[in-house]
């Protein structure tokens, strides 16, 4: 039934709606770049659940509302309010968005994610593992947690493990913001379509199947940098350490390599260390579930790190954005301070999936 809105319409921030035989989700904060909150991870679980057992909903739209993009993530601001705090609200919050991530990525019913503008972090993560990707020529895909003293989560080392040569991992070290051919080349979207067509492709959604009307909008996304720098990307990311990846971007001809380098040599140490642990581990853990469980070994033992609390404050509280990590140097980041991130959580923890907890995803 057309317009038929869910019943709890309490929340505003996500507005769910069936228009015909489309679901339609639509992140509606756009004063905060429709960042995700628990209530909203929860809200969109809810009706993803409810309509693939809906005959009558066939396909589901995700969108965000207003001119800037789809996502910028989580609620960093909560993030770090909570960790400063010593609470457990952050971990129930991605407990929750991780199984949102890995529904989506096994979702029966084609989901369609319009990933125009800003797609950043957990909004990668409600977008990316979905079977309908779409980018526009104004969007800015990215995973910037190191910046922030974090490490990728909502599925990003999967995904970033498995994008061609090491990629993935230069996007991961770097936090670099990719284009439209950049996403497709790494495999964090499926299909280009201009910014101009999204209103008539959505109102042709709402009448007819996706592989029905997407044909007729997808276009060509343009030239992808990062394939030809695909030269020193591979060779340089496939050192050892991050010392060693430094080194070798530090020591090529290439301008574009030794910015790469100085743009990791200002992110958090302990967090690149951590970020090249898990995204290689992440390429031998097998299912997305797997890596998503790792993923939160790691989310929550970074609630503990010093660093996570003093990125989000130069980044995004005070903007001075001069982090004094802790600490200072790669030099100084040990194995085993990396190891931590990676132990087994207390007994008191619910793992996001009971049958991924194990030797399997610690070693």
């Amino acid at each position: 039934m057309a317009g038929v809105k869910s019943e709890d319409a309490a929340d505003e921030t996500v507005l769910i709606e069936i228009d015909g035989h489309t679901g339609v989700i639509t992140l509606n904060r756009p004063g905060a770049l429709n960042a995700l909150t628990h209530a909203m991870v929860l809200r969109i679980t809810e009706a993803l659940t409810d309509w693939e057992r809906d005959p009558g909903v066939t396909q589901v739209l995700l969108r965000g509302a207003g001119e800037r993009g789809l996502c910028a993530g989580g609620d960093i601001r909560a993030i770090h309010d909570d960790a400063k705090a010593g609470g457990t609200a952050s971990a129930d919050f991605w407990r929750d968005e991780y199984r949102l991530n890995a529904l989506i990525a096994r979702y029966p019913k084609p989901y369609v994610a319009l990933m125009d503008g800003i797609v950043m972090g957990g909004g990668v993560g409600i977008s990316a593992h979905g079977n309908v990707r779409i980018v526009t020529e104004r969007s800015r895909v990215a995973m910037p947690e190191t910046g922030i003293g974090f490490v990728p989560d909502v599925g990003g080392t999967y995904l970033l493990g498995r994008a061609p040569g090491e990629l993935g991992l230069h996007l991961a070290l770097t936090g670099t913001a990719v284009g439209a051919a950049d996403a497709l080349l790494c495999g964090l979207a499926g299909h280009f379509v201009p910014a101009g067509r999204l209103p008539e492709l959505t109102a042709e959604l709402l009448l007819a199947p996706v592989h029905e009307v997407l044909p007729r909008h997808v276009g060509t996304p343009g030239h992808a940098e990062l394939a030809e720098h695909r030269r020193w990307i591979d060779p340089c990311y496939a050192a050892d350490t991050v010392e060693e990846i430094v080194g070798r971007l530090l020591a090529t001809n290439e301008p574009e390599a030794k910015a790469a380098a100085e743009t990791i040599l200002a992110k958090s140490p302990t967090a690149l260390k951590v970020t090249l642990a898990a995204v290689r581990r992440a390429r031998e853990l097998g299912p997305l579930e797997w890596v998503l469980e790792q993923e939160y070994r790691v989310s929550c033992n970074a609630l503990a790190s010093p660093d996570l609390v003093e990125g989000v404050r130069a980044q995004v509280i005070d903007k001075d954005r001069r982090p004094r990590w802790s600490p200072a140097t790669l030099e100084e980041v040990t194995e085993e301070d990396v190891a931590r991130f990676f132990a087994p959580l207390g007994a008191d923890r619910e793992p996001v999936f009971p049958e991924a907890r194990g030797e399997r995803v610690t070693g």
